[in-house]
């Protein structure tokens, strides 16, 4: 799962970083409205985290940018504007969810689950495909009820894939949600992790479909 976070303060964006990254997603973080809209347009994010206070372009400009181009990724704003004026104004511009600062982090990790539950339609948790289950909320997975032990970013790929199910992915797709942007040599170290990973599940439970990407049945 890779989060945009978009916050100019860069204490509170450290720590917002910092404790997503505990939790093991793969978050990208920009200072400024312009910057966000560039990494938006660069990259595919699974959700956007939205300051409105920002330089350059405001948080309302950035989400009108987003809903321009996709309707559907879920967007929170976090913002000081606690008016319910404010927060009318940003469920209008297409905001999913919005938490008035000050907060504490653990809503926001829980509201941030929710929005993507809801975004994957489905409100379980767990997927089971064949032998495989995944605990999408512990990020744990098991085969035959025997705990995997996976790394961060294979258990990144598998979910993923397992999220789209029937789906093929590219690798580019993947490694954009998964890795950051600004690691090094990334299509080797997917390759990597993917071939370590393979060998952790059953036999062909991860298929490549030539020329399209990879796919889970």
């Amino acid at each position: 799962m890779r989060l945009l976070i978009v916050e100019d303060e860069k204490p509170l964006q450290t720590a917002l970083a910092k404790g997503f990254h505990k939790l093991e997603y793969t978050v990208d973080t920009a200072s400024d409205g312009e910057e966000a809209v560039e990494l938006f347009f660069s990259n595919t994010y699974t959700l956007v985290v939205l300051d409105l206070n920002l330089p350059k372009l405001d948080g309302m400009e950035v989400l009108r940018e987003i809903r321009m181009d996709n309707k559907d990724l879920p967007v929170l704003i976090l913002s000081a504007r606690s008016e319910v004026e404010d927060k009318i104004a940003g469920f209008d511009e297409g905001a999913n969810d919005y938490l008035a600062k000050p907060f504490h982090f653990g809503e926001l990790e829980a509201r941030v689950r929710a929005l993507l539950r809801r975004n994957f339609k489905t409100a379980d948790t767990v997927i089971e495909i064949g032998e495989v289950r995944i605990d999408t909320a512990a990020k744990r997975l098991f085969v035959s009820a025997r705990e995997i032990s996976l790394s961060k970013k294979e258990y990144g790929i598998v979910e993923y894939l397992c999220l789209r199910r029937g789906e093929a992915v590219r690798p580019t797709e993947l490694i954009e949600h998964i890795w950051e942007s600004e690691a090094d040599d990334v299509f080797n170290s997917f390759k990597v992790h993917l071939s370590k990973l393979r060998k952790k599940l059953p036999d062909t439970f991860i298929r490549n479909a030539r020329g399209h990407g990879y796919y889970v049945e």
